[in-house]
């Protein structure tokens, strides 16, 4: 048995499950997680979960062949949609993950209680660096204030060395969502350290390069995937091997939806690095993430936009501009009101 982290995953996952969850005497967790799942991270959260006097259920599912919509068909989807629609709260850690499969919009439709965190692939590393190291509070006031900036802007722009340049407008009112890890409100939410939101998605124009990972099909990648993007839709995909199965995975489920982006998400998490993990991946500080495919209801109310699956694609060393002004340069704050709290959290 391993026992390397052993004290320090105990402490991440007391900080899961009180700090985060604020699990509260009797209410019922569902733990998921598939056969690729890190099974050290499933125990040490089912223990603290019992510590807390809560009643932890673990479902250990086969890992299936694909990911939200596309598990759909290996999912037992009766007996896991009807536990899902009875919890309190539920963590994801299936590394082929369910988020956006049938049993999860179930789940976020019928059971208006619930609490979900989606920590999709987690393991024993990541859980010490990404929870259990985390100055949560600091990190909060730094997205609070990002998400204020972000929801101000009309006009955004982001470029990368690796060649993305894509302009697009925001819609007033829209959800801009900051992911702080905390999972003690009913719905949806996800690790800490991302700020994410759909644009008004006909004013999206431009190139993105995907230079970090891009999950799924391919997972860390070799080279960069270009995207030539008109009004929010992928017309023309360039690259080397990965950007031919890339397109091709799109095109497979012949859904056009599938073509179109879904949402845009800073990545700002000081623990982060690039794994090939999407869920650390897309955190990773200074990086940019877009998504294509099934939009979730966080980001477009009340039902989202269904499609047949969804992908995320990572651009790092990101600029951005909010209207006239700069956030970041190549993945550095350079923003006046945020270099403090950047530095607090040990970015520089």
């Amino acid at each position: 048995m391993s026992i390397l982290y052993e004290f320090e995953l105990g402490k991440a996952a007391k900080i899961l499950v009180e700090e985060l969850f604020k699990l509260k005497q009797g209410e019922e967790f569902v733990i998921t997680f598939d056969t690729e799942s890190d099974m050290r991270v499933v125990e040490a959260t089912a223990r603290a979960t019992f510590a807390a006097e809560a009643k932890p259920v673990v479902i250990w599912l086969a890992s299936p062949l694909g990911v939200g919509k596309a598990a759909d068909s290996m999912l037992p989807m009766k007996s896991l949609t009807a536990a899902l629609k009875e919890a309190d709260a539920w963590v994801e850690f299936n590394n082929q993950w369910l988020l956006y499969s049938t049993p999860w919009d179930a789940a976020m439709e019928e059971n208006r209680k619930l609490r979900y965190l989606c920590l999709v692939g987690m393991d024993t590393d990541m859980m010490i660096r990404c929870i259990g190291r985390v100055d949560f509070p600091t990190l909060v006031e730094f997205q609070s204030r990002v998400v204020e900036m972000t929801k101000r802007t009309k006009r955004m722009r982001v470029t990368t060395p690796a060649g993305t340049d894509v302009t697009f407008n925001n819609v007033p009112g829209r959800p801009v969502t900051l992911e702080s890890g905390y999972a003690d409100t009913p719905g949806p939410h996800f690790l800490s350290g991302q700020i994410g939101w759909s644009p008004d998605f006909e004013l999206i124009n431009g190139v993105i390069v995907f230079d970090g990972s891009l999950v799924p099909p391919v997972g860390l990648l070799k080279e960069p995937v270009k995207l030539h993007i008109k009004a929010g839709v992928v017309e023309k995909v360039e690259g080397g091997k990965e950007a031919v199965q890339f397109e091709a995975w799109l095109r497979s489920f012949h859904d056009p939806n599938m073509l179109r982006l879904a949402h845009i998400c800073y990545g700002f998490h000081p623990g982060a690095k690039l794994t090939g993990n999407i869920l650390e991946d897309e955190r990773v500080w200074g990086g940019t993430e877009w998504g294509l495919g099934n939009v979730g209801p966080m980001y477009l109310p009340p039902n989202g936009k269904k499609a047949a699956s969804h992908t995320d694609g990572i651009c790092l060393n990101s600029s951005v501009w909010l209207d006239d002004v700069q956030l970041t340069d190549k993945g550095k704050v350079v923003h006046p009101e945020l270099i403090g709290l950047a530095k607090k959290l040990g970015k520089t």
